[in-house]
């Protein structure tokens, strides 16, 4: 089960790695009449999943967390509703990469937090790890820390053409 679980826990981050550079093929595959940053975080969400439950079949779950799984968790959490309040979902599922305006936002945690949905994700990560084996917590930050990365190289020739 140790191998299958860290694939599931790697399987999002090639498809945001291509996302993130060939922004225009998924425009063109989703075509006009789909969003691509809904179509991207429909994906994603059923990646999501996928890690979950590969995090799942490696854990041992026992009662009650330890003292600092609800502050990190909830912290983490904060981190990751309060991005996607403020950038909605085409700002956090790449609308910039395939053409849309996002404006520019500079509320906490921007500007304060560098990569703050990145920073919340590993905090949330990191509650857990009384419950998952460390590789796999590992494994899934080393994704976050790689596209942050990626994502820190934001060409803009690279961007999609909007479909009108």
């Amino acid at each position: 089960m140790g191998v299958w679980a860290g694939i599931g826990v790697l399987l999002p981050f090639p498809f945001y790695y291509w996302l993130w550079k060939q922004p225009q093929t998924w425009v063109d595959l989703c075509g006009k009449q789909n969003d691509p940053s809904k179509m991207m975080a429909f994906v994603s969400q059923f990646l999501k999943l996928i890690q979950f439950l590969s995090l799942y079949s490696v854990s041992s779950l026992s009662w009650p967390p330890p003292f600092y799984f609800w502050p990190l968790f909830l912290a983490g959490q904060f981190l990751n509703f309060r991005v996607y309040q403020l950038l909605g979902e085409s700002g956090t599922y790449y609308g910039v990469r395939f053409g849309k305006t996002v404006p520019w936002v500079t509320e906490f945690p921007f500007g304060y937090i560098k990569d703050p949905q990145y920073v919340g994700s590993i905090m949330s990560l990191l509650a857990c790890l009384s419950w998952v084996p460390f590789q796999y917590i590992l494994l899934w930050c080393l994704g976050y820390v790689f596209m942050i990365h990626v994502e820190s190289d934001e060409d803009p020739t690279t961007r999609a053409k909007p479909l009108r």
